[in-house]
């Protein structure tokens, strides 16, 4: 298709979309103007699906370099509003993590970090590939809204220090667009696509730091070290650019976080954690309780509230024990039209027809877990998407209570699956098949493998 864009010259140059496809499907650099195109002429729907599609394949197949990048996150910022919090004195500081199976984090780490001091404005997504979505697992939570229009956010950090919400029209609409074909063309894990939508959407925001939690293992979608720092340093240096500061943690997805799996699951589960019920003796709970102190910690230290990571585990757990982390949950769903009974009673979140049992027929120590399979489970019993428009069943899940380094008998159960479908005894089985079985005694697997800090990347625009 042939349309016109504007260069920053003003001059208006017609473009075929063909032409760019093929240009990046041999390996070419696209120029800022193609780019630009492609973005500007797709948000206005000139452009169709099935070409961008294409171009995303080309991109996914044959990468961008750092200029390209640099100029698809600054189209994506610019297709959209962005947000200036002129009546917040707190530190703007966001979390993002690049997904993974079981990863509830973001539900637990905003009301804590709010807490301590932090003010959280998070725009976030819904579930990607086999990974599950934030905002797919607060609409779980019925009546909960996730649609604001950008003064409706700013009011709902303003009010209660932080608040979730899904990318609009208005905010970034190029990225909303363009993350839900991601997710449907097997194009997630593109670095320079992963790296624009992260920046893009915290620009949006008006923070003036983010926390990346970067997933490295089999539930991820970053499977080797080599492309979990050319990530970082993808972000750190493109945050860097846009003058917000930006910090990543490498972390362990070889292994789903917590015991609970699908979104009306982990609502409970996040839930029990703000409780205080979750106890650091319980292997089951090691994870992501380490896990969430450490990135909330991170953000306190980005943000001055704290100046030792002692410091800040001892605020995090005073918020805890005194209440006021849950308080702020309470009042977030309220602010965002849910049911804040929810925290005391359960069964509002629905509750599964079948609850089928996963055994293991060996006896001896878990070596590996797929975690990918049992997130693939997860979009057969409905806890995750087939197509951009899957009805959710936001009761089905898992609880999976199985971790690497465990020894387990013969027949033992290491969790249950919870669904409404015909699918429930085969996705049993899928997550059976998940996890290996070896008659050795495994070690247990570093949690936080790395961490990348702004400071320590000193090189500039064209590294």
């Amino acid at each position: 298709m042939l349309f016109a864009v504007l260069t920053n010259d003003g001059i208006e140059l017609n473009m075929n979309t063909i032409e760019i496809i093929a240009k990046k499907r041999e390996h070419k650099k696209l120029t800022p103007t193609e780019i630009k195109y492609i973005v500007q002429n797709y948000v206005a729907g000139k452009i169709p699906d099935y070409q961008v599609s294409a171009l995303l394949m080309a991109i996914f197949l044959n990468g961008m370099d750092y200029e390209e990048t640099f100029i698809l996150t600054s189209e994506y910022i610019k297709s959209g509003e962005i947000i200036k919090f002129d009546n917040i004195s707190k530190p703007l500081i966001d979390k993002h993590s690049t997904g993974g199976v079981g990863d509830k984090i973001s539900i637990i780490l905003a009301p804590i970090a709010s807490a301590c001091g932090i003010a959280v404005p998070m725009i976030s997504g819904r579930g990607l590939g086999h990974t599950g979505g934030t905002l797919d697992k607060l609409e779980s939570i019925p009546g909960f809204r996730v649609n604001y229009s950008p003064i409706e956010f700013k009011y709902l950090v303003e009010k209660n220090g932080f608040a979730i919400i899904s990318q609009t029209d208005k905010l970034i609409p190029a990225d909303k667009k363009i993350y839900a074909l991601r997710d449907v063309t097997a194009t997630v894990s593109s670095i320079p696509l992963i790296t624009a939508s992260i920046i893009a959407k915290k620009i949006a925001e008006g923070i003036d730091g983010l926390v990346v939690d970067l997933k490295l293992g089999t539930g991820a979608f970053i499977q080797t070290e080599e492309k979990a720092e050319e990530l970082s340093k993808n972000l750190i240096h493109i945050g860097k650019d846009f003058n917000k500061k930006v910090n990543v943690v490498v972390s362990n997805m070889n292994a789903p976080l917590g015991v609970a799996i699908g979104n009306g699951l982990e609502i409970i589960e996040s839930i029990e954690f703000l409780k205080g019920n979750l106890s650091k003796k319980d292997s089951h709970y090691t994870d992501l309780i380490e896990l969430t102190y450490f990135l909330v910690a991170e953000m306190l230290l980005m943000g001055n509230i704290v100046n030792t990571i002692q410091s800040a585990y001892s605020m995090i757990n005073k918020v805890i024990a005194n209440g006021t982390a849950l308080q702020k949950f309470k009042t977030f769903v309220q602010c965002q039209q849910g049911n804040p009974n929810v925290i005391d009673d359960y069964s509002l979140l629905g509750k599964a027809k079948y609850k089928i049992p996963i055994t293991i027929n060996k006896k001896g120590y878990i070596c590996a877990i797929d975690s990918k399979e049992i997130g693939l489970a997860m979009i057969d019993i409905g806890a995750g998407r087939k197509v951009l428009d899957s009805k959710l069943d936001y009761s089905a899940g898992a609880k999976i209570w199985g971790k690497i380094g465990d020894e387990i008998e013969k027949d033992e159960t290491i969790g249950y699956l919870f669904c409404n479908n015909a699918y429930g005894e085969k996705s049993a089985e899928r997550i059976r098949n998940a996890f290996k079985i070896t008659e050795l005694p495994v070690k247990r697997q570093k949690l936080i493998k790395k961490i990348f800090k702004r400071e320590q990347i000193t090189n500039s625009t064209n590294s």
